[in-house]
């Protein structure tokens, strides 16, 4: 039924207006008592065996939405409503900032896949921090908080505006991710180099456990897919050195190889994300596991579409898996169909729990 939709009327829309009109629907939604509680049943059904704990939290199920479909924390509970077993809100800035210009969200409907060049487009680290304060729960989830630096602010200047954004934003934050990897932000990825990652995450991590002084708020990076190999491993060396309680493998490609649409829509700049991005992201966690081991907790994004995916990045490391594009395509049904596949793969594995499905497969190569 949500195919024929998509196909009627979502595919005809500006991309970023049907998903303007599809995010005033959820939210719409979650705020009717009876409407949301018969949502919340058809969509969310809850698997006792996939229960998950990461970071020293609970969860429903190992999977979540990655950031950018909720910029601004507006529509938690309404994606909780939908099945996602965590939300990870963003990317938030220091401050206010539009985006770049219209257009800036493309389909590639033959490859099942989105370009964005969105630019961080929020409402700033002040605001969205003071709609996490003034949060009343509909449902219990956990909320990751991915933090971004301004656009105007220099990279000489980047420390500083990301820990502002910590200050603000850690108190709320269920864990924090640091983004140094979005094409999108002229300079960002220049700080996934270890020298100017090293004192970023340091800074972050100094700024939150000053500010939230009663309990230890998760930090993770989240890095990109076109990381050079020994790059990653370096990433995942600094990641243990400092610490870290996460890694996010991986945020959007600017690689374009083997694309079927149109020469137009490939030719786009920005971050390419969806199906494409599949292997790579799959041999980035990959990586990463083989360096960390359990050490860290890996959390797999990236061309994720339905279970066998998410079982994939299991097997492959991850104790969470995100997805977002593939919600494009799919539909509301998404989160049920993934939970409701990876719950009957596990039943069928030699694996007591989810828990010891985790890294399986690097372990057996290693």
């Amino acid at each position: 039924m949500y195919k024929i939709f998509f196909n009627l009327v979502f595919r005809r829309m500006d991309p970023e207006k049907a998903h303007d009109l599809a995010f005033r629907w959820i939210r719409l939604a979650v705020r009717i008592p009876v409407l949301r509680t018969f949502v919340a049943a058809a969509l969310a059904p809850r698997y006792r065996e996939l229960r998950t704990e990461a970071f020293g939290l609970r969860m429903h199920g190992p999977f979540g939405l990655a950031a950018g479909f909720d910029k601004n924390a507006v529509a938690v509970d309404g994606m909780a409503m939908l099945g996602f077993d965590h939300i990870e809100i963003g990317t938030v800035t220091g401050e206010a900032q539009p985006g770049n210009p219209k257009k800036r969200l493309f389909r590639l409907v033959p490859d099942r896949a989105l370009i964005n060049r969105m630019g961080f487009n929020n409402e700033g680290s002040l605001a969205v921090a003071a709609r996490l304060a003034s949060r009343e729960p509909v449902f219990k989830t956990v909320v990751g908080v991915n933090i971004g630096k301004t656009k105007v602010v220099p990279e000489t200047e980047a420390v500083g505006d990301y820990v502002k954004s910590a200050e603000r934003l850690a108190p709320f934050a269920d864990y924090l991710v640091v983004n140094v990897s979005s094409p999108n932000t002229p300079g960002l990825r220049n700080l996934q180099a270890v020298d100017h990652l090293r004192p970023l995450l340091a800074a972050v991590r100094e700024a939150a456990d000053r500010i939230v002084a009663h309990r230890r708020v998760p930090l993770l990076v989240k890095i990109a897919p076109d990381l050079a190999d020994e790059d990653v491993d370096a990433v995942a060396d600094l990641a243990v050195e400092l610490g870290l309680d996460g890694i996010i493998a991986t945020n959007t490609t600017i690689a374009r190889e083997g694309l079927r649409s149109e020469a137009s829509l490939v030719k786009e700049t920005g971050g390419l994300s969806g199906a494409p991005l599949k292997e790579r992201s799959l041999e980035v966690l990959r990586r990463l596991y083989a360096r960390v081991g359990d050490r860290i907790t890996l959390v797999g994004v990236g061309g994720v579409e339905n279970a066998e995916d998410v079982w994939q990045r299991v097997l492959a490391g991850a104790t969470l898996v995100q997805g977002y594009s593939a919600f494009v395509y799919e539909g509301p049904f998404w989160s049920r169909a993934i939970h409701k596949g990876l719950a009957a793969r596990l039943r069928t594995s030699p694996y007591a729990t989810l828990a010891d499905a985790v890294g399986a497969d690097v372990r057996k190569t290693a």
